[in-house]
């Protein structure tokens, strides 16, 4: 399980491609790398990964096709900088909300808006998953646990403090950049009930 309150960035150092898989090694500083052990699981902009490998400060991560295809990670680059969260630990502080590391969909961002103490950033609503996003709800995006602002009938929003551009990948994001989303399941089972009982009402 994780919580939505990304730790910090990691470098992505080497990718080994083959075929329908790929293995990402990336850089951890120590104090994020601090009791990690290979079988422990990491997010990677949200994405629920296991390690498989330690060699001093860098350490793989083995994706399958299913991850590739479902997430923005076959995106990446070497190079390019993930958005981190160790898995929380029994008595940890929630201070976000409670994820599974299991990505439903990816979107795109379709507008930032920044003033100089403010920076809003709009996605375009993912098709099949408007019903789930509500304002003032809450969903990850990119391992980040944040609170919905306004929705529209195809885009919706959401607000970001500086301490969230600062560390994470909002600070570096732009329009078109492609974000995962995970959808809280408390809200889709509210919202998939609420549809199955009226559905039996018109039965």
């Amino acid at each position: 399980m994780f919580t939505g309150i990304v730790q910090g960035m990691a470098k992505v150092v080497a990718i080994e491609k083959k075929d329908a898989f790929q293995t990402h090694i990336i850089e951890l500083e120590n104090a994020m790398r601090e009791g990690l052990q290979i079988g422990a699981s990491v997010a990677h902009n949200g994405c629920c990964l296991t390690v498989t490998k330690i060699e001093g400060n860098q350490v793989s991560f083995d994706l399958m096709q299913e991850t590739l295809a479902v997430t923005n990670l076959g995106l990446l680059e070497v190079g390019s900088h993930v958005n981190i969260e160790r898995a929380a630990k029994f008595g940890d502080e929630i201070g976000g909300h409670a994820m599974s590391g299991h990505i439903n969909v990816t979107t795109e961002i379709c507008a930032i808006e920044t003033t100089e103490n403010n920076c809003t950033v709009w996605f375009t609503v993912p098709q099949d998953y408007q019903k789930y996003i509500l304002r003032k709800g809450y969903m990850g995006i990119d391992g980040c646990s944040l609170t919905i602002g306004q929705v529209n009938d195809d885009r919706f929003c959401v607000h970001l403090i500086p301490e969230t551009l600062q560390r994470t990948l909002f600070g570096q994001r732009i329009v078109g950049d492609v974000v995962n989303i995970e959808i809280d399941p408390q809200t889709q089972a509210i919202v998939d009930t609420v549809e199955r009982v009226l559905a039996a009402r018109d039965l």
